[in-house]
């Protein structure tokens, strides 16, 4: 009996020190504009000073695509450019969804340079919560 107990309190501490190394993973959600990418932006910034292992996914879609444009700025006029290289610098990925792309003619040549593109902006929010245990934040 006490073998028993002595093998499940290491196979606890075992687990304790695994999760204790765990990285979060989180999908940002954007769909609304150049308000949200604005507070979205500062999210994750605010996110990666705090914990800067962690794995960050932003998905765009809808007029959540608007900030990733050549040329678009925040509203106190500073180009969203220099602030998604920082926050792709510190290892955050973004991709824009190609559906909408399609469904409002635009070219992938109105990007800037560093997003990704996925067939889908929905269906790769719901891959990555479901299939891959990312967690959700829409600013």
């Amino acid at each position: 009996m006490q073998r028993f107990f002595a093998w499940a309190m290491m196979c606890a501490l075992a687990l304790a020190a695994s999760g204790a190394a765990a990285e979060d993973k989180v999908v940002y959600h954007f769909d609304s504009g150049i308000a949200q990418a604005t507070k979205g932006l500062r999210n994750m910034r605010n996110h990666l000073d705090v914990d800067p292992k962690a794995t960050i996914v932003a998905v765009a879609h809808a007029e959540g695509v608007d900030f990733l444009l050549e040329g678009a700025k925040t509203g106190n006029n500073q180009e969203f450019a220099a602030l998604v290289a920082d926050l792709a610098s510190r290892g955050v990925k973004f991709e824009i969804c190609e559906i909408t792309l399609k469904n409002r003619n635009l070219k992938k040549d109105q990007f800037i340079l560093g997003p990704g593109y996925t067939p889908s902006g929905v269906v790769r929010i719901a891959n990555l919560q479901a299939r891959e245990r990312f967690a959700y934040i829409k600013p």
